[in-house]
């Protein structure tokens, strides 16, 4: 489903920018709570080495 997509976006995002030198994003919420898809893609990325 969608939130399976997510963690593998989250995980392909994370992927790339270790492989072009960035370790460290931002991630605006905009003032919302992580949920659904937003949670999944952003814990996977931080699983595959993002730092928040």
């Amino acid at each position: 489903g969608n939130v399976e997509a997510a963690k593998a976006i989250g995980a392909a995002v994370a992927k790339k920018a270790l492989e072009k030198g960035i370790t460290e994003v931002v991630f605006d919420r905009g003032g919302y709570i992580y949920h659904g898809r937003v949670a999944a893609l952003a814990e996977a990325a931080r699983e595959a080495g993002l730092k928040f």
